[in-house]
């Protein structure tokens, strides 16, 4: 890898891409303190976006434990996941990037042209056993860069004493038609319909992406029938009372609190409320968010994957593969994901998550049907195309624009 070409290209498209590419579905927030890699060989970097996971826990017990095994010890930093991005190239720009850098997913292939990952050609990380739809996310021009961790996405969650009152069967719920139908009878028995995020950020675009992946959309054609179709079913629904005008400003969050006083018969929400969901107080169930003619609509994947930086000294790769390895080992995968929250990447594992927890079936079929936001090789071309998207999102239900008219002017601006 040429690494004077990486840091030409660092402030161009690298830093507009990240400016929107972070997750919508960060673990937590917090920041770490930053310091330049130990001078002492023995010592190897590795950056996470988990602050919340202080000394003492699972997490950084992990780490300790997969440096004794590399023969090295391990200094971990605990950045924000905005922040961890945004470090991550300035240390690329000086030549002082972690040993090892776990990400938030779709800012990896931005990293990746950028020129600060090698990739798995390049350092050897075995990823035969992840499945193919979530190795994607960290793919670009044909090579991978890094492997999963594990991975979050959507799903509808439903009340099921609402939808019992209502007259709904959950299994009738299998496309948009049978979707829509069971939301008109949930309205006329005097409840909620449906909850989402549909504000003016990424987090509307996480959402909106598996209606408009669910209709056969294209994001490199915002303005096709297909789409047009998505965001008529989601401005229709806000018309009939069926979703709430508080969808445009909406976070993941306040959509959950909507759902969990207990009025709404569905919310479109991800993995990361399950622990709240067996708090909210009512029985609740979780369908996949079916496409438009039936089956399971692709939805965007969240979480993070591990990668190794581009670094001077070439000698370190072969202990930051091994660093890496151990993180993303079947042993480890399994507790780490149950830590996270998350599905793992490889069926071994999903398997005996499944088995422990039948409750994640729902998740893992979902996760299965998943699509990384960068795939299809749009890499650093996703952040732009996502503003617009909300954008028209943001302009159709606001009845400023119609939904084909708003699509129209998103894929104008992306040209």
């Amino acid at each position: 890898m040429n690494r004077s070409s990486g840091r030409r290209r660092l402030t161009a498209a690298a830093l507009s891409a990240l400016a929107v590419a972070t997750s919508a579905t960060a673990c937590g927030s917090g920041s770490g303190s930053t310091g330049a890699k130990a001078a002492d060989s023995g010592t190897y970097t590795i950056w996470d976006p988990y602050p919340q996971f202080a000394k003492g826990s699972a997490w950084v017990k992990l780490l300790d434990d997969c440096g004794t095994q590399a023969g090295v010890k391990v200094k971990r930093t605990a950045f924000d996941t905005s922040d961890l991005s945004n470090k991550a190239l300035l240390a690329a720009q000086q030549d002082n990037s972690a040993d090892v850098l776990v990400v938030d997913n779709p800012v990896v292939s931005t990293l990746a042209e950028a020129g600060v990952l090698t990739s798995t050609d390049d350092n050897k990380l075995d990823t035969s056993k992840v499945d193919p739809n979530l190795l994607a996310a960290g793919q670009s021009g044909g090579k991978t860069y890094g492997t999963p961790i594990g991975a979050n996405t959507l799903a509808l969650y439903y009340n099921k004493k609402v939808l019992k009152e209502a007259g709904v069967d959950p299994a009738s719920v299998t496309d948009w038609k049978s979707l829509t139908a069971a939301l008109d009878k949930v309205k006329k028995a005097g409840k909620k319909g449906i909850t989402f995020s549909a504000i003016g950020t990424e987090e509307g675009s996480f959402q909106f992406l598996p209606w408009f992946w669910g209709s056969g959309a294209k994001l490199t054609e915002l303005d096709s029938a297909e789409a047009a179709s998505a965001l008529t079913l989601w401005t229709d629904w806000t018309k009939k009372g069926y979703a709430p005008n508080s969808v445009l400003n909406n976070t993941q969050t306040t959509s959950w609190q909507e759902f969990a006083s207990g009025d709404y018969a569905f919310a479109e929400n991800g993995t990361w409320q399950l622990a709240n969901a067996k708090k909210a107080g009512f029985d609740y169930g979780i369908l996949p968010i079916p496409a438009a003619d039936g089956g399971t609509a692709a939805a965007p994947t969240g979480g993070e994957f591990v990668t190794i930086p581009v670094q001077g000294d070439t000698g370190r790769y072969a202990t930051a593969q091994k660093l890496a390895t151990c993180l993303t080992s079947t042993q480890n995968l399994y507790a780490t994901d149950t830590t996270l929250s998350y599905v793992a990447p490889t069926t071994e594992v999903q398997d005996k998550q499944v088995a422990a927890d039948p409750d994640l079936k729902p998740w893992v079929d979902a996760v299965k049907a998943a699509k990384g936001r960068t795939s299809d090789d749009l890499g650093t071309k996703y952040p732009r195309i996502s503003e617009q998207l909300w954008k028209a999102v943001q302009s159709a239900l606001s009845g400023s624009k119609s939904p084909k008219d708003a699509l129209g002017a998103a894929q104008s601006a992306v040209k």
